[in-house]
Formats: C-alpha cells, structure tokens, sequence
C-alpha cells in the first residue's frame, strides 16, 4: 500500500466537525441534527466508527 493510500483511509476513518461537507453528509446519513452531530464529535472524539455508533444509541 502506497503511503497516499494509507492516508486516505486514514482520513476516511475521521471525521472533520469542521468541514460543512461532512458534517451535511453525516447528519443526513444520521438523521440527526448538526447541532447533535458536533455534539456527539466534541463527546466521542473524531473517529468516524465511534461517533456513528454513538449516533446510532
């Protein structure tokens, strides 16, 4: 694996609360609001798995 293909799955596997993209994709994904969706970032920390889990509970 090449190291520019390490680092986009690296980068896929965290979210960015600071990127308007993401945070559209994750909350319509979610069903959840962007309000919550920072929220639960600022809780769980960035990584994706986490906070889709903790969105899901």
């Amino acid at each position: 694996m090449s190291p520019s293909a390490r680092s986009r799955k690296q980068d896929r596997a965290r979210v960015a609360a600071g990127q308007n993209h993401e945070v559209r994709y994750e909350t319509k994904k979610e069903g959840v609001s962007k309000q919550a969706f920072k929220e639960t970032v600022k809780d769980v920390g960035n990584s994706r798995k986490k906070v889709e889990d903790a969105l899901d509970q």
